[in-house]
């Protein structure tokens, strides 16, 4: 890709033009979860002796949990925020609208301490899932009616062939951008069907460049960390239900999808292309390890940060913008990464922002990090190894990796100094040019992440990823 062609992806997706002032008095990191599932995941069994009659809805088929308890759970374990996300199925859509609907209203009003979010787990068509975040809206439960019905790949029985379709999906999306209050999709487990390292699956990286470029501000990430970080082996159980997040055909690396973990891999190809893409880290919540399920509680072993005010508007936001970090096992409770010119102070920025600075002229990184401050729900309280920061260029148009990609420098406690609750890190590097920089941090020693093996300790592989500061020679 030219200088050209990458200047134009970033135009198109509002990387050039200057954020609008925003107050910030009130933002902070806080905590939440986008993917949890209740009841009203259902469970369809199809009559084999009336294969034509529509299954029902048996109400807390795939999940016995209730959005109160999924809220309780998540306040418990220190979630700021929390999205419903049941899966679907014949008529999920109407489902959705009268009952879960009610109830999720009730723990708003019940709740208000927590921002819930109404949302779905799209069944993707031609894909698996992804999470659907509606806007807190007056329309809200109407338009996610309306998007699950029309667009839903299991909503109508039998299965209609076109909602099995990528170019559906395509539809879906350029449906989404022109709602008055466009939702935001997350695509879920990114990575699960993929049958070895770089094998893709349902999903590659060429899929999601192409849902970005059909509607930049509804599809806007994927998870990092996917949920189901529980999974332990149980007899008579296939491969992946011994996995975490129940990966079966290729592993996760430290809890992370391979996109992620794998250094210059398909996230690093996505940046590297000009997209605009955020990872998350999530529980997908079913049912509790402690009942033989594969699960941990909203917010009991992943977060999702987003530097956000209290307002449900600004937490989207900040999700669109890129102000997040993902983390597991209670390793960091904030971070603070910025990049400033030392000859430009005034055109510094932040994690999520845009900066343009002369390739080559010297940038002043900022790491700031807050440890751990207490136990986690596994009774340790976990300390940094070290910090890696990350830089990636361009790259070609239509790659899936990032040869690029490279970890600039280590840090390890010899390297920061302490202030007050943080940890800083200052580092003085030559501009790259056009493409990013990132951080990823872990308790452990490994140099790269390693990948994970059935009936593991998730507690002892704690990493933490920050998204990219964009850049611009």
């Amino acid at each position: 890709m030219n200088r050209r062609s990458f200047a134009a992806m970033l135009l198109v997706s509002g990387l050039l033009v200057p954020a609008a002032a925003q107050p910030t008095a009130e933002r902070r990191w806080r905590a939440g979860d986008h993917h949890v599932h209740s009841i009203y995941s259902a469970r369809y069994r199809p009559d084999p002796a009336h294969p034509d009659r529509v299954p029902q809805p048996e109400i807390g088929g795939d999940s016995a949990h209730t959005i109160l308890q999924n809220a309780q759970m998540a306040r418990r374990f220190g979630l700021d925020w929390m999205v419903i996300t049941d899966h679907g199925g014949p008529g999920h859509a109407a489902l959705n609208h009268a009952r879960a609907w009610p109830d999720l209203v009730a723990v708003r009003t019940a709740m208000p301490q927590l921002t819930l979010f109404y949302g779905w787990e799209f069944d993707v068509p031609g894909g698996e899932h992804a999470t659907l975040i509606l806007p807190h809206d007056p329309r809200e439960r109407d338009m996610l009616r309306a998007i699950e019905a029309r667009f839903g790949k299991r909503e109508v029985w039998p299965v209609d062939p076109v909602r099995t379709t990528k170019q559906h999906m395509i539809a879906a999306l350029r449906y989404m951008a022109r709602l008055p209050a466009p939702p935001v999709l997350i695509a879920n487990h990114p990575s699960r069907t993929a049958t070895g390292r770089g094998r893709w699956g349902l999903h590659a990286p060429s899929e999601f460049r192409n849902w970005y470029r059909t509607a930049p501000q509804v599809a806007i990430g994927m998870e990092g960390a996917p949920g189901h970080q529980a999974a332990m082996p149980r007899t008579g159980r296939d491969n992946a239900h011994g996995s975490r997040g129940l990966y079966g055909g290729y592993p996760t690396l430290g809890g992370f999808d391979q996109m992620v973990a794998v250094l210059g891999g398909g996230w690093d190809a996505l940046l590297g292309q000009g997209i605009r893409w955020t990872i998350t880290a999530t529980s997908d919540s079913h049912g509790h390890w402690s009942a033989g399920g594969a699960d941990f509680w909203p917010g009991e072993y992943s977060k999702t940060w987003v530097h956000a005010g209290p307002t449900p508007a600004d937490l989207l936001a900040g999700l669109r913008a890129g102000r997040v970090f993902a983390a597991t096992g209670g390793l960091i409770e904030g971070l603070e990464f910025s990049a400033v010119p030392t000859r430009a102070p005034q055109r510094g920025g932040a994690m999520g922002d845009r900066i343009v600075v002369r390739k080559g002229a010297e940038l002043l990184v900022t790491i700031r990090f807050r440890p751990a401050q207490r136990p986690n729900p596994a009774g340790a309280t976990p300390m940094v190894d070290h910090v890696d920061l990350i830089v990636g260029g361009r790259t070609r148009e239509r790659s899936d990796q990032n040869p690029t990609t490279r970890v600039v420098r280590r840090f390890t406690a010899a390297d920061w100094t302490v202030e007050g609750d943080m940890r800083v890190i200052r580092h003085r590097l030559p501009a790259p040019g056009t493409g990013y920089l990132r951080l990823r941090g872990t308790n452990t020693h490994a140099g790269e992440p390693e990948a994970d093996v059935p009936g593991e300790d998730p507690w002892q592989d704690l990493w933490f990823y920050s998204n990219p500061i964009y850049l611009a020679g």
